[in-house]
């Protein structure tokens, strides 16, 4: 890849070409939690948070009808930050009030009242704060950021939004680095396999919530082998990838015997949304959201096939690793990421713990640098998925600076084919794994309590439905 392609890629501010990609899809801007008094004291009185997104700077509040409203954050009187605003009651007549002269705007972004005009004043009749649209999903407050005036895209019935609040958990956290990075790290099958390894397994009785820990579905021998086994002793994959209407599915075989096979299936939502196996019941949907060109949030909804999610349970072990208000990383380059040279030997294969997945994630993320140099890479036969993502996504660029309608989950004419995705962590009949995997997601579809639909993908390479794009070549031309 050369270096225009690079800063085309990554680049994703206001004017610029992936900047104007990004902002034709639904993107998240807060969890619901950060408006949770008990989690944030501030927002018992006043439910008002700085927010910045593909690099705009934002207010998000809550008025006193307990509306959402969300508007550029500099005053369209003289500039001053409305995120220091006063939250108006209901008895003062709701809105978010600029300190500076007074002025008032609605959810709108309308201009209420400017109480400094002389009497009389039509002055706020003519003046709107840019605001945008938000709704509210599975403990995620997402935002249309798109053109002024245009008409967002629905949200496509992926699980993680179908499946009802008890059975969804939401949670975020914030990487120093650019989000393309962040995303590829995510998609990359290759990866768990000695970033994510672990020296030794663990009970699988304690395994609630925490990523690797627990067991592949199907058994060995009659043995459930925990996931960290499986990634320890396989660690070649057999790649390979399918276009959907979302994006790609990702196929990693891993076989390990004549008869058996590991299969781990997952899913690349285009632009910047990964949907991975927690479990063999809970399924992680991941989005990786710019905040600028060198920071990025990663917003993780966890969905459960099975019975209702232990919320409080799955937030505690996750906050420990993050201070609130802003859900910052307690480990990162200031700490070397916590790395321990003792533990590399003897416990994991990264040296980082073996409590907090997100920071092996971080560690390689971050230690790229804040942009990484895609010119400096040797791409290997495993980074086909990222190699295909990347033709993708110039792609989709290139359509949208030309006019045309982007792919995927911004295109309403594809939205009502996107369900599931199913994702899988699983040990199968090395010769018929194409239908057990399929059975099991069934199985695991038909068990939950909220759904009883079919299988989102039944026919091999989503036929008779557009996809984001064809299997593309895994050679990587073009890139360099």
């Amino acid at each position: 890849m050369n270096a225009e392609q690079n800063e085309l890629i990554t680049r994703i501010g206001p004017g610029t070409p992936c900047g104007q990609l990004m902002r034709q899809y639904w993107q998240p801007v807060a969890l619901v939690d950060e408006f949770n008094p008990s989690l944030d004291p501030r927002m018992d009185k006043r439910p008002v948070k700085a927010v910045r997104v593909l690099g705009q700077d934002l207010v998000l509040f809550k008025d006193a009808s307990h509306a959402w409203g969300l508007l550029d954050r500099d005053c369209p009187h003289r500039g001053a930050d409305l995120s220091f605003g006063r939250r108006e009651s209901l008895e003062q007549g709701g809105g978010l009030r600029c300190p500076f002269h007074g002025w008032k705007f609605d959810v709108n972004g309308q201009c209420l009242e400017t109480p400094a005009e002389p009497a009389g004043s039509k002055l706020c009749e003519r003046v709107k704060q840019r605001s945008y649209p938000v709704v509210e999903k599975s403990g995620i407050l997402f935002a249309w950021l798109g053109p002024e005036g245009s008409t967002p895209p629905p949200f496509p019935a992926f699980d993680c939004f179908a499946a009802p609040g008890t059975h969804t958990f939401a949670f975020k956290g914030l990487w120093n680095a650019n989000w393309l990075q962040a995303f590829e790290v995510g998609i990359d099958p290759a990866h768990p396999s000695f970033l994510h390894r672990f020296f030794n397994d663990e009970s699988l009785d304690d395994s609630y919530g925490k990523q690797f820990r627990g067991a592949s579905a199907g058994e060995v021998d009659g043995e459930r082998w925990p996931m960290t086994r499986i990634m320890r002793e396989f660690a070649q994959p057999e790649i390979s990838f399918d276009a959907r209407p979302y994006g790609l599915q990702l196929t990693a075989l891993r076989p390990m015997t004549e008869q058996l096979t590991h299969v781990r299936v997952t899913n690349a939502i285009f632009p910047h949304t990964f949907v991975i196996p927690l479990s063999e019941t809970i399924t992680i949907t991941q989005l990786h959201v710019p905040v600028d060109d060198t920071h990025t949030y990663w917003y993780a909804i966890f969905t459960s096939f099975a019975g209702p999610l232990d919320k409080e349970q799955m937030r505690r072990q996750r906050l420990e690793f993050v201070t609130l208000p802003d859900y910052l990383p307690k480990a990162g380059r200031h700490n070397r990421w916590g790395f321990d040279a003792e533990e590399q030997l003897s416990q994991t294969y990264l040296g980082m713990g073996e409590d907090d997945i997100n920071v092996h994630d971080q560690w390689a993320v971050e230690s790229m640098g804040p942009i990484a140099d895609r010119t400096r890479e040797h791409l290997g036969t495993t980074d086909k998925v990222i190699m295909a993502n990347r033709r993708v996504l110039i792609k989709a660029i290139e359509t949208v600076q030309n006019g045309g309608t982007p792919p995927g989950a911004a295109d309403p004419a594809l939205v009502a084919a996107m369900t599931g995705p199913d994702t899988l962590d699983g040990i199968a009949p090395a010769g018929s794994w194409p239908v057990w995997w399929r059975e099991a997601v069934q199985a695991k579809r038909d068990g939950a309590p909220w759904t009883g639909s079919p299988h989102p993908n039944p026919l091999p390479g989503g036929e008779g439905v557009k996809a984001v794009a064809q299997t593309p070549s895994p050679s990587g031309r073009g890139l360099g």
